[in-house]
Parts: structure tokens; C-alpha cells; sequence
């Protein structure tokens, strides 16, 4: 009797470009859309100071609900890189409290920062690197391997823009599990402050002011988040310093 020849395997096939790029396209349509229909005006702190009353009546009311909506909310805001991400995070701290709020907050962005990053890594993150040049190849080999270091430097400094430290990590091949993990602790200390300053947020509404946004500048707020940033970058120098004392002993 003759051996059976193996099945040959089966290719995988991946997705076409074509579908690849349908969720990319619902988010620029999304973003379009929320300005066509004048949405970012409910994204302000007049429209937060015009409904505080009717959104306090609602979380009371609603608990758990109230609790979901608003992380499902901050999670499409982030996701579709809609303006209104500060006033979300105060009213998170005027609704539900610092830590309750900070928590919400920090849930829903990563949420909607790890949609995006899926999206942006399939339609556009795998072309890119598929046609990377000798540059962008070393920049994506040393960025993934000090990925959290990295990823955790660009989320506590908070000169850098959020949509763009979600969608850089994407280009450069970092693992969802680093991202997920970098983003949600690189994002807490800055969006606690904010949910503290909307834990008062009602007193200042009271007295006709607005709340001070520029506070996560102040010498007193920026500077421990430098000093976290630069924490976080001590593995990268031990790297090179082991690497450089290896390389002295050798020669």
C-alpha cells in the first residue's frame, strides 16, 4: 500500500485591504460627523454649567447605569479622537468624585485608546512596516524593545497630544498587552488631577468662574510628572550602561 501524501496546509488568509480599512474609515466619518451635527457644543464647560443639575438627577437615579454609560461615552470620545476629553474628565470628578471619577475616566480612556490603537495597527501599522526603510526599522526595533518605558514617558508628560501617543505605539509594533498596561498607568496621575479639580467643580461654577485647566502646568502638578517620566525611562539607562560595561570588558 501506498503512504498517504499529507493534506497540504491550508494558507491563512488575511483580511483584504479593503476591509481593513472599513473601521478606519467609520472613525473619520465618526469625526466628521460629530462636527457636522454641532455635537462638540455639548462637550464644553457651558453646556456641563447649563445640565450639571438634570446629570446629578441622572447618576442618582441610575447608579451602575450611570457608572457604564459615562465610561462607554469617555471610550468613544477617546476612540474617535473627538475634542472634549479635559471636560469629560471634570465632569467625571463632578459626578461621581476624584477617585470614583478618575477611575471612570481612566477605564473609558483606555478602553477607547485601545480601540483606536487595534484599528490604526491593522489598517495602517502592518503596510507601514511592511514598507519601513532601514530608519523606521531600527526607530520600531528600539522602541519595542523599551516599549513600556517608553510608552509610559509619552502618557505622563502631558505636552504630547493623547491621539498621538495612542496611535504612534501602533506603528512601531508594540504588543496590546504593553499598551494596554502603559496606557492605563500612564495615564492616571494626570487624569486624577483633573477629576480633582472637578470634584470642586461645583463651587467654582457657583461663583460664575471656570476652572482652572492650566493646572496640570503648575511647578507643583508638572514636576513630580517629570520626575515619574524620567523614572520610567531608568530601565532604558541601565540597558545602555550594562550593554557599554559588557562592551569595555570585552575589548
Amino acid at each position: 500500500m501506498s503512504t498517504p501524501e499529507p493534506a497540504a496546509a491550508v494558507p491563512v488568509r488575511k483580511p483584504g485591504l479593503v476591509r481593513r480599512l472599513v473601521p478606519l474609515a467609520i472613525l473619520v466619518l465618526g469625526l466628521v460627523g460629530f462636527f457636522a451635527l454641532d455635537l462638540d457644543s455639548y462637550f464644553t464647560l457651558e453646556a456641563l454649567r447649563e445640565h450639571r443639575g438634570a446629570l446629578q438627577v441622572f447618576v442618582a437615579d441610575n447608579g451602575v447605569l450611570a457608572v457604564v454609560g459615562f465610561a462607554v461615552l469617555y471610550s468613544v470620545v477617546v476612540a474617535f479622537s473627538l475634542p472634549g476629553g479635559a471636560v469629560m474628565t471634570l465632569a467625571a470628578g463632578f459626578l461621581f468624585g476624584t477617585f470614583g471619577g478618575g477611575l471612570i475616566a481612566v477605564v473609558g480612556a483606555t478602553i477607547g485608546a485601545t480601540t483606536l490603537f487595534l484599528i490604526a495597527r491593522t489598517a495602517v501599522g502592518d503596510l507601514l512596516r511592511a514598507r519601513a526603510g532601514p530608519f523606521l526599522a531600527r526607530m520600531e526595533e528600539g522602541f519595542r524593545e523599551n516599549a513600556m518605558s517608553y510608552l509610559l514617558f509619552l502618557r505622563l508628560i502631558p505636552v504630547f497630544p493623547f491621539w498621538l501617543v495612542n496611535l504612534v505605539p501602533a506603528f512601531l509594533g508594540v504588543s496590546t498587552l504593553t499598551y494596554v498596561i502603559g496606557t492605563f498607568i500612564g495615564i492616571i496621575p494626570g487624569t486624577f488631577v483633573f477629576a480633582s479639580v472637578g470634584n470642586g467643580l461645583g463651587a467654582v461654577l457657583d461663583a460664575g468662574q471656570d476652572p482652572d485647566l492650566g493646572i496640570i502646568f503648575k511647578p507643583e502638578i508638572l514636576g513630580p510628572l517629570i520626575a515619574l517620566a524620567l523614572i520610567s525611562l531608568l530601565p532604558i539607562a541601565y540597558k545602555k550602561y550594562q550593554a557599554r560595561k559588557k562592551a569595555g570588558s570585552g575589548s
